[in-house]
């Protein structure tokens, strides 16, 4: 059998020099793949000043038992929509489960399951997405600049954020110190 030439459920990490600065060392979680497009939802990186106390405020949510987490550079598309990647032990109004490995949801029925003590067992919190056209991440793949690894799911739940893009690089036998910046020609 042929393997699926989607991507969904895998992890894109950025190759040094991939050439967006909003993309160093980012590392995306794959959510949607197919022939009309892609959309991932970047863990690589948090949002400075801004918690998930902050967040559920906006929405005059009561934190309840959610700890004040950070909040996650989702990607530079729709920066303030609001995704939640976590654990498939919950699902709500929107939710859509990621290749059986995690799932997602954008929708404030998570956060207040999350803030009431109901909600995922695990969970991250993000604002934006990375997206990509039809046939456009499948270009991009021949190019320099993206890395696709089958990295386990606690990625997103057990490595510290600092970690993810070394850590991912390291479960698919990469050290990533040895990585240079371009691609060569032949």
């Amino acid at each position: 059998m042929k393997p699926e030439p989607f991507l969904t459920g895998q992890f894109l990490l950025a190759l040094p020099g991939i050439g967006d600065p909003r993309f160093e060392r980012a590392v995306i979680a794959v959510c949607a793949h197919d022939s009309e497009g892609a959309l991932g939802i970047g863990i690589g990186a948090v949002i400075d000043g801004l918690s998930l106390h902050d967040l559920l405020g906006q929405f005059d949510i009561d934190p309840g038992e959610a700890p004040d987490a950070p909040i996650h550079f989702g990607g530079p598309v729709e920066p303030r929509r609001g995704f939640i990647l976590h654990s498939l032990d919950w699902s709500g109004q929107d939710t859509v489960e990621v290749a059986g490995r995690w799932a997602l949801s954008g929708t404030l029925d998570v956060l207040k399951a999350i803030a009431a003590g109901n909600g995922p067992d695990e969970w991250l919190v993000a604002l934006g997405y990375a997206g990509w056209g039809e046939g456009q991440l499948d270009e991009e793949m021949t190019r320099h600049g993206w890395f696709n690894t089958d990295s386990k799911p606690e990625l997103i739940f057990d490595t510290s954020v600092a970690d993810r893009w070394e850590h991912a690089f390291s479960q698919a036998g990469i050290d990533p110190r040895l990585l240079a910046a371009q691609g060569g020609t032949a």
